[in-house]
Parts: structure tokens; sequence; C-alpha cells
């Protein structure tokens, strides 16, 4: 059995996060969330914890470094589509939780993105920018705000054992199988698959400071 660790997640209400709490809580780690609706989490279970809030709210350092202080890793399965199209919300929230880590000693930290979101040091593919500017136009700000998430990890937090899982998520249907790190393609996956996927990948020490997608292989 592996040893026991502790989950800080933000975004555990969203489809990936309930995917990836379940998933934790299964295995028997500890599971600390931040949720703006407390209620929709099933909050029986021995080791979730779960604390009343939303990372918009008003920064108040010493309350990010509780929920921080104490934690194997953090998770952030964030995206409010609506909110993003007019503000970082992402990476305001993001450039809090970094020096919050650094004040408790934490370092793991597994940013999700979306497969469309650019990582800092290359362009997407054509065929992606093609759907990005017509069928998925909509989620602009999301990617924008996604984009500026990665490059602050990668400017200014390269002594935190960061890494981002640009996912393509399609459905919350069953699962598809198993999901790989692939920097050169990438594969539309169920919710389950890509909390799955976010899980093995906390483990994965090759994982740090990357930014890539994730796809099946047959």
């Amino acid at each position: 059995m592996e040893a026991q660790q502790t989950f800080l997640v933000f975004g555990a209400t969203g489809r990936t996060g309930r995917h990836f709490t379940s998933l934790a809580l299964h295995h028997g780690h500890r599971v600390r969330v931040l949720a703006r609706a407390p209620g929709t989490l099933t909050d029986g279970h021995p080791h979730l914890e779960i604390h009343q809030g939303s990372i918009t709210d008003p920064p108040d350092p010493r309350r990010l470094d509780r929920l921080v202080r104490g934690a194997t890793a953090v998770v952030c399965l964030l995206g409010d589509a609506q909110a993003q199209r007019t503000h970082t919300i992402n990476t305001t929230f993001v450039q809090q939780l970094v020096p919050a880590m650094r004040r408790t000693g934490v370092t793991r930290l597994l940013y999700q993105a979306g497969g469309l979101s650019a990582p800092p040091d290359r362009r997407l593919p054509l065929p992606l920018r093609v759907v990005r500017a017509t069928i998925a136009r909509r989620y602009l700000g999301q990617h924008h705000d996604n984009e500026a998430v990665m490059r602050y990890l990668a400017t200014d937090a390269m002594d935190i054992e960061w890494m981002v899982h640009r996912a393509a998520i399609g459905s919350d249907g069953p699962s598809r199988g198993t999901l790989r790190r692939s920097p050169t393609t990438i594969s539309i996956a169920p919710f389950a698959d890509c909390a799955s996927y976010n899980y093995r990948l906390l483990a994965d020490p090759t994982a740090i400071h990357t930014c890539d997608p994730s796809a099946y292989h047959q």
C-alpha cells in the first residue's frame, strides 16, 4: 500500500475535480478542498476536509497558508469560462498560491490547463490553432488565463515542482483507456481518464516543469 498523502485540491466540485477527489480517497489519501458550495461534495468521508471559500475571495495570506500547510501536493483543476472572459482569475490566484507554498515548504503543484492553451515555449499546431479560433472561440479567455499561468510558472516559479496537464476533455462518459504524457499528441478524453492521469502524473518526477498534453497509446 502506498504511503498516505494529503492533496489540497482547488476545483474539487468540478467534473475532473470530483473524479480526482474520489480516486485519491479510494487510494487511502487525505483530501483537503476549498469549495464555494461545500454541500455539492459528499462530506461524510473521514479523510475529506472541506473549507468553504473561493479562489476569488479577497486575498488572505494567513488563511491560504493554513490551507496549504501540510499538503503533499497542491492540485488546481480550475475553470470558470464566464469569469475568465474578462479576468485572469486563475493567474491571480496562482500568483498568491506559489508564495504560500514557499512559506509553508510545499513544493509539488499540478495545474490542469486546456489542450488548446499554448505552452510558453512553443506554438500550438496549426489544426489546433484553427479549432481554437473557430469552434472553441468562446473559451479564448480561459486559454489566455491558462497561458498566463504557464508563463508565470516558467519564469517566476522554477523553484516549485510544478507540472501542467494540457487536457483535452470531451465528456463525462466511460473510460476510454489509460492516458500517457505526450509532447506531440493529444487525445480527447472523459473527465475520469483525465483525473486518473493527473493522479499518476503527480508521482512522475520526469513531468516536473513540463506543460504537455496527454494521449491514449494503443
